[in-house]
């Protein structure tokens, strides 16, 4: 019976080897591979649920797409009153846009996670080359030594109770061989789970992109019908008559608007004369839509291409691409950040001295009222919103109450 003993000892007592690897190769000491092995099936737990995650996320992006038929059939009987179909359109258009920015901002997110994943995995198959090692250089030494170290270190022992000790030693030492390779098991599992989430953010990367270009696709598409629909209201001879005066109507309640708004502003600043007031300085007005410079229609009087009238054009408009950025021109304070069915989304700056900038028909506003804004500040995205066909920026400047030619305070880049 102690032999039988004995020889089930011998073998376990070949676990010291392990020991000796385990200094070798920087392993941690025997209290810290629960705690280690705990971790690890921590950190898998985690990269599992990331990957539940990323596949939800990829199927709420499959399944968000804006549909250009529906959205225009169920705008059919609006086409009769122009405002309210263009309103109706607008809002379509600025959920679309409202897409397109959150993707992107995912895109930007996964690949960030995408790096820090490579990073994680990268550090995780060096652990596990590491440890592969320590365990080939054990079995090595167990095939090199056979069954005689065990049987050496109890036949040194000095007392019976010695014997008893070394047994438990080597009982323990057993025992952390088991720990090691279980961890070993646990660090090739991660490794793995490090890969499927690797995979799994790839994933939604190109469904982002792939929905980015869609919906950009969706959004010229309704840009598209938009102008479409507006050339046919406006070239119908029928309604020519009418349409002249709808036209000045809309004019009128526009500069009735901005009108308003002078006023109110002035009514504040009266109420607080005995503080101090913002001035303008005299500074030249920084270009307002910085990703494109040519101007497709200029500031004063013309002759409406379709309605034949001569039109008093109290802007610069500038074809830059859609969703790229719009500046405040100078430092001031936002008076106005709304919807009108003429403007679409729109910007009104203060500059001090009965100074104002408008900035019309976005697909975006990051400002709202009664904000202070630096030259140069970002606050909107070019579209195509209000009485527009075509992405562009509508830019006016309004002095003392009238519209002034922005050359006088602007340059072209």
């Amino acid at each position: 019976m102690d032999s039988r003993i004995s020889h089930k000892k011998i073998r376990k007592g070949l676990s010291l080897l392990l020991i000796i690897c385990c200094l070798v190769v920087g392993m941690n000491p025997f209290l810290s591979q629960a705690d280690e092995i705990s971790e690890l099936r921590e950190s898998i737990q985690k990269k599992q649920d990331a990957i539940s995650q990323a596949e939800s996320l990829k199927k709420q992006l499959q399944s968000g797409m804006t549909d250009v038929k529906k959205v225009i059939a169920g705008l059919e009987s609006s086409k009769k009153n122009l405002a309210n179909y263009i309103t109706q359109l607008d809002e379509t258009l600025e959920a679309a846009q409202a897409k397109i920015e959150e993707y992107k901002q995912l895109i930007t997110q996964k690949e960030a996670d995408i790096a820090k994943t490579e990073e994680e995995l990268t550090l995780a198959i060096q652990t596990e080359e590491r440890q592969y090692a320590a365990m080939k250089s054990r079995i090595r030494s167990i095939y090199l030594t056979g069954d005689t170290m065990y049987l050496e270190m109890m036949m040194s022992a000095n007392s019976f109770g010695d014997m008893l000790n070394k047994a438990d030693y080597i009982e323990k030492l057993s025992a952390y061989d088991q720990k090691m390779l279980e961890l070993y098991k646990e660090t090739r599992a991660y490794v793995e789970a490090c890969k499927k989430e690797l995979e799994a953010e790839h994933e939604v990367l190109e469904e982002a992109k792939a929905e980015v270009e869609a919906e950009e696709t969706a959004l010229e598409k309704l840009i598209a019908e938009k102008e479409a629909q507006i050339h046919a209201y406006e070239s119908d001879i029928s309604n020519r008559e009418q349409l002249v005066k709808e036209y000045e109507a809309e004019i009128a309640a526009q500069n009735a608007e901005i009108k308003a708004l002078e006023d109110a502003v002035a009514a504040e600043k009266a109420a607080l004369a005995n503080k101090t007031q913002r001035t303008y300085d005299g500074g030249v007005f920084t270009w307002p839509a910085p990703s494109y410079t040519r101007v497709s229609d200029d500031y004063g009087n013309r002759i409406h291409p379709i309605l034949k009238v001569q039109q008093f054009h109290n802007g610069v408009d500038l074809a830059a691409p859609g969703g790229s950025p719009i500046l405040a021109a100078y430092d001031g304070t936002v008076v106005a950040a709304d919807y009108s069915s003429t403007m679409g989304n729109y910007v009104m700056i203060d500059h001090g001295d009965n100074l104002y900038t408008i900035y019309m028909h976005a697909s975006a506003l990051y400002v709202s009222k009664g904000a202070e804004v630096s030259k140069g500040q970002k606050i909107a995205a070019v579209g195509s919103t209000g009485r527009s066909t075509g992405n562009h920026l509508h830019f006016s400047v309004r002095l003392n109450g009238s519209y002034v030619s922005p050359w006088n305070y602007i340059s072209q880049p």
